[in-house]
């Protein structure tokens, strides 16, 4: 059983927060995901997907996965008081999707200005896993310093670069496949059937070289 906290912050790709909050409510290993949202989080989300959420009550759980849910807790990103400030509140990882170059500096500079840096400062100083998601290009030499620094601590960074050997077909296929990445370094299982499995080239080689 698994507790994941989710920070949502200002940069494009609020549907893959979206798809990540859904795969995570519905799958049974996840007992608890604390939801925290930017002010910046906010407005992008709403601009992008066309969802009025305030970011600070469960209303925004309502317009993200279109109905109620008892595993999300949404936090204010102004609660210094939320449990997740804390590392005495065990969350298994922290995942923060989308990553804005503002929230991945805080992060690496130490400045908890919200409670999206706050929570990621704690799963860095306990030693727990975390994911940032970054979305931005191109990307100058300061964003490629702050993410060179915290994966030198441990952070795991993971932009959201969709892969093609799966053969998508919609803007979907490539949201879901992305999705499933997420999962695998939470230590989330899916169903997920487009994993790589060898090239054919490879295989008919294999097979007498002959090439599929």
């Amino acid at each position: 059983m698994k507790t994941i906290t989710i920070g949502i912050t200002g940069a494009s790709g609020s549907v893959y927060a979206q798809r990540l909050l859904a795969q995570l409510n519905e799958n049974p290993e996840v007992t608890r995901i604390d939801l925290v949202i930017s002010q910046a989080g906010v407005r992008v989300v709403g601009e992008e997907l066309g969802l009025k959420v305030t970011g600070t009550d469960a209303r925004v759980v309502r317009e993200l996965l279109g109905k109620d849910s008892d595993k999300v807790k949404v936090h204010s990103a102004n609660d210094i008081g939320a449990t997740v400030a804390s590392g005495s509140y065990l969350s298994d990882a922290m995942i923060i999707v989308p990553c804005s170059m503002g929230t991945l500096a805080a992060i690496a500079s130490g400045m908890s200005r919200d409670l999206v840096h706050r929570a990621a400062d704690v799963m860095m100083k306990e030693n727990r896993t975390l994911i940032i998601v970054p979305r931005e290009t191109p990307l100058n030499a300061i964003h490629l310093e702050n993410m060179l620094k915290l994966a030198r601590l441990g952070v795991r960074i993971i932009p959201a670069m969709p892969s093609f050997y799966h053969f998508p077909k919609t803007i979907e296929d490539l949201v879901e496949h992305f999705t499933h990445r997420l999962l695998d370094h939470l230590g989330v299982g899916h169903s997920q059937k487009t994993r790589w499995e060898g090239s054919r080239k490879t295989e008919g080689r294999r097979d007498g070289g002959m090439e599929r």
